[in-house]
């Protein structure tokens, strides 16, 4: 029997927006964006059965950038994503010249926009709705909400998400509301893709009627992420939960200290870059290299 991702991934949301999309780290190569390192890793996980690219989201340092940099950072992505679907992730709580840079941002050629409630300010519901509707109304790309209160001091309701996905421009939702009703209902309602945002929730969410997830911690060992993904498609759920357990240790570690610090000291080992974060953002601790080095060493003993 299908589970229940195989049937919403075909029925209710045909869509880009789904399967297993990278959050892309932006190196950094003494305090500069180094924009080869970013070619290259986004090239190397383009062949690797992704589905598509985020830039300059909250992995990505985005908030430590420039408007500059970061649509350089773009630019980079896009070159180098051999054809895959791109989304530019943005925030910020000044409504005006958020929506000037949505502007701004419609002479690329985006799959979406990845957009946060306004942080800090915390408005209501009905402030939520204006934020959201107008910039999908400036915005010549769907909208993917990204639902994170943690992140913005805000809490979208279920109320305010399904009125949300009556706009023809809002078409999914990155998921990190924290919130398992939440979440089926969204799933249930069909109109939004709901992508799992927190790593360690993609097994629930895909196993729910998810269509994806957008992982940070995919950036290492993806096969095996678009492995899980096909395996919960075919509904073989013995066979996904195997290679689930085998992820979580990492996925879990991959969050022990601020993302994406682990993340960076991983890829740094293997050569893709410097383990170089902007400040206030700081490197893994020693302890924590030391953790995934162990980690890493014994997932390459135990591959097949």
């Amino acid at each position: 029997m299908p589970s229940s991702f195989s049937q919403s991934a075909n029925a209710a949301v045909e869509t880009v927006f789904s399967g297993l999309w990278i959050p892309l780290v932006t190196p950094f190569r003494d305090g500069a964006i180094d924009h080869a390192a970013l070619a290259a890793m986004t090239a190397r996980l383009a062949q690797q059965g992704v589905s598509g690219f985020v830039a300059c989201g909250s992995t990505g340092e985005a908030a430590a950038l420039d408007k500059s940099e970061q649509l350089a950072v773009l630019e980079t992505v896009l070159g180098a994503a051999q054809g895959l679907p791109v989304v530019m992730g943005l925030s910020g709580y000044h409504l005006g010249q958020t929506v000037e840079w949505v502007q701004t941002l419609a002479r690329y050629p985006l799959a979406g926009l990845l957009v946060p409630a306004p942080h800090y300010i915390r408005p209501g519901q009905d402030g939520l709705l204006h934020w959201f509707r107008t910039l999908a109304d400036a915005s010549q790309v769907p909208l993917v909400i990204y639902d994170i209160p943690y992140r913005t001091g805000a809490t979208l309701t279920t109320e305010t998400l399904l009125a949300l996905a009556a706009h023809p421009r809002i078409r999914a939702i990155k998921d990190c509301g924290g919130s398992p009703a939440k979440t089926q209902a969204l799933i249930a309602d069909g109109r939004l893709a709901v992508l799992a945002g927190e790593d360690a929730q993609m097994f629930a969410t895909l196993t729910l009627g998810g269509t994806g997830a957008i992982a940070a911690s995919a950036h290492w060992r993806p096969p095996e992420f678009v492995e899980l993904m096909a395996l919960l498609r075919g509904g073989q759920l013995a066979e996904a939960r195997r290679v689930w357990q085998a992820l979580l240790p990492w996925v879990e570690m991959c969050f022990a200290e601020p993302n994406p610090a682990p993340l960076k000291a991983v890829l740094a080992q293997a050569g893709w870059m410097r383990n170089e974060l902007r400040a206030p953002m700081m490197p893994a601790s020693e302890a924590l290299i030391q953790s995934l080095q162990r980690l890493q060493a014994g997932a390459e003993v135990s591959r097949p």
